[in-house]
């Protein structure tokens, strides 16, 4: 039979590793926090600076819509901050390359065009999704949905049929992307 002391001695130890644990586990997401407020005011910067190139007559408006504090910042400037390069879809013309588009939005583009090429026909979200080897649950069909309807709005692809996606017409292989 183990002695009280013996388990005291037990649960003192299980407790302080649990807190040396979380310690480290609050180390992590305060570094995490800082590089997050970091890039924050990187945009920030960024963003007064473009509008005060664009403003008419040197007026800045950015300036009142960007706080220096983050936390002090309204949800609603938070989506604007976090736009990533190249997460625009711009409209299709000729010799634009596929490059100018993220690789979620390429690999779409390559999956019909891959199709296109081999005679397939359209594609549905649902079978980009198998052929991506996602899980081909409404979450992401529904992500994949938004993203071929971007392409068809900005001319990429075509939708002749509601939910069938292929190229537009024009728009070839990943190279030129005429």
């Amino acid at each position: 039979m183990p002695s009280v002391v013996g388990l005291l001695e037990q649960q003192e130890l299980a407790a302080r590793r649990r807190v040396d644990g979380l310690r480290e586990e609050a180390d992590r997401i305060q570094a995490e926090l800082a590089a997050a407020e970091q890039e924050w005011q990187e945009w920030a910067i960024a963003r007064r600076r473009v509008d005060t190139v664009l403003a008419p007559d040197g007026d800045s408006t950015a300036e009142a819509e960007v706080t220096e504090d983050p936390r002090d910042a309204d949800a609603q400037s938070a989506p604007r901050d976090a736009a990533k390069p190249k997460s625009q879809v711009p409209v299709w013309r000729e010799g634009l390359a596929w490059s100018v588009l993220s690789v979620d939005y390429q690999r779409i583009l390559k999956a019909l065009a891959d199709r296109a090429r081999l005679h397939q026909g359209p594609l549905t979200c649902q079978e980009m999704a198998a052929e991506f080897g996602m899980d081909v649950v409404p979450a992401r069909v529904e992500a994949l949905r938004s993203k071929a309807k971007r392409l068809v709005a900005r001319g990429w692809l075509a939708e002749q049929q509601p939910g069938r996606f292929t190229l537009a017409a024009g728009v070839a292989g990943p190279g030129g992307g005429s």
